[in-house]
């Protein structure tokens, strides 16, 4: 029988604040996502080969995920949306381990904790090491109206005239991340995190948002919508312009956009108990599932 993917808890079950039955991720919305995860990084590994003019990086099918490689030190170098098409086989990660090889870089498998636990142990026998985890939150989409925007906060969508600015800005705000939670298990060069974040603006369905405090940029985010999926992507503020209600009203503005364009779930990733997760937390966001992250160095 097919499962479909489910969006709530039964609607007898008790309903939190403003009346809404808590948000269920059963396989098949995990795997909704995971896959949309996968296009994702697939789109922007072709992205950055189209900025650099050449054919080097891959993405290759595994498991029902992508492993993808775009450039040294990217984001984009790992393997998502693993666990869904089945346990991978030995040759399957042999070819795996051996492209990301020739490029000089270790493995990274996000690994969602939904996926047949024998996938951690066939990783764990071949030598991945645990390192970090990252949430994955979602919320339901319906009726969504901008909040009033805090005083002298202004948000809109940022056009191709804006792009250095707001990749500066961005780029800064990732930078000099927020101290709370647990710190992410990578850092990145400022000019490949602007490269990697040009990329993700090439990706289909990308769009990009500019918060200005007082007429100065002071932040910007992105989403990109595909099958009816909102999916957030980074949010940053500029150090000089937090606790201003930014983030959150970045927030607001996309799953406003989302829900006019027909989309019924939005999802994030944060770092565990970080400022970004209590931010969208406030703004209805639940916890889903989390993914493990393994990675197996050179040797």
């Amino acid at each position: 029988m097919q499962h479909t993917p489910s969006l709530a808890a039964d609607a007898a079950s008790p309903s939190p604040a403003g009346g809404r039955s808590p948000l269920f991720c059963d396989g098949p919305l995990a795997e909704r996502i995971e896959r949309a995860e996968a296009q994702l990084m697939a789109e922007a590994c072709a992205a950055a080969r189209r900025r650099r003019a050449d054919t080097a990086g891959f993405v290759m099918k595994v498991a029902g995920g992508v492993a993808s490689y775009a450039e040294p030190e990217s984001p984009f170098n790992k393997v998502a949306g693993l666990g869904f098409g089945g346990v991978p086989s030995a040759g399957d990660l042999d070819e795996v381990e051996r492209a990301f090889a020739a490029h000089g870089s270790p493995v990274q498998v996000e690994l969602p904790h939904l996926v047949d636990a024998e996938i951690g142990a066939v990783l764990t026998e071949r030598g991945y090491r645990l390192v970090s985890f990252e949430n994955v939150l979602g919320r339901p989409l319906g009726d969504e109206r901008v909040r009033d925007l805090p005083e002298g906060v202004e948000i809109r969508t940022s056009g191709p005239d804006e792009l250095d600015d707001w990749l500066d800005v961005v780029a800064d705000g990732i930078l000099e991340p927020d101290t709370q939670g647990l710190p992410s298990h990578e850092e990145f060069p400022r000019d490949v995190a602007i490269g990697a974040m040009h990329d993700l603006t090439a990706a289909t369905g990308m769009v990009r948002y500019s918060a200005l405090r007082g007429g100065v940029l002071a932040g910007g985010a992105s989403h990109r919508i595909t099958g009816g999926l909102l999916q957030l992507g980074g949010a940053a503020t500029a150090p000089a312009h937090r606790r201003r209600g930014i983030h959150t009203a970045l927030v607001a503005a996309r799953l406003a956009a989302a829900a006019a364009a027909g989309c019924d779930l939005a999802v994030v990733t944060t770092q565990p108990a970080s400022r970004s997760q209590q931010n969208v937390q406030r703004s209805g966001f639940e916890l889903l599932y989390t993914r493990a992250i393994l990675v197996k160095e050179l040797t």
